[in-house]
């Protein structure tokens, strides 16, 4: 069931990725990654691999030391439930990039690299689009205090 999960993460993260980068413009893609609920399918995929083993995984996470940790991730379930940690929060932080980019009217040729190395080396692409997001600003609304 370990080696199913492991493979299922990825897949059911993969269309969320696809339409943010291939289709970015496409009114279902806002539709669909406005939901912060995207991310459940690999949450579900992560609670499976960890409520199991919660006995083992609390107290390398509660009171963590490099041996611990290299303990639980050297197994398959923790590989598995690494890998699912992982991919759950890129993708959340790969859609809170790409829906604040859409605010700021940040050209979507410009998001597609940044959402691929959020996706392969997730603190990486976070860092870039803090980095490219402060080329352009928030769009405002006609405030009338603000006007003066």
């Amino acid at each position: 069931m370990t080696t199913t999960l492991f493979s299922l993460t990825f897949a059911v993260a993969a269309p969320f990725w696809a339409l943010m980068i291939l289709v970015p413009r496409w009114s279902w893609t806002a539709r669909i990654i406005g939901s912060p609920l995207i991310v459940l399918p690999v949450v579900v995929i992560y609670a499976l691999l960890v409520i199991p083993a919660f006995g083992e995984v609390l107290p390398a996470v509660a009171s963590p030391t490099l041996a611990g940790v290299r303990e639980l991730l050297g197994t398959p379930d923790g590989a598995a439930a690494g890998w699912a940690h992982l991919i759950a929060f890129d993708l959340f932080v790969g859609r809170w990039a790409w829906l604040d980019s859409r605010e700021r009217g940040v050209p979507a040729l410009v998001m597609a690299p940044v959402l691929v190395l959020t996706i392969l080396l997730g603190p990486l692409g976070l860092a870039a689009y803090l980095g490219v997001r402060t080329r352009w600003t928030r769009a405002r609304t006609a405030d009338p205090q603000h006007l003066g």
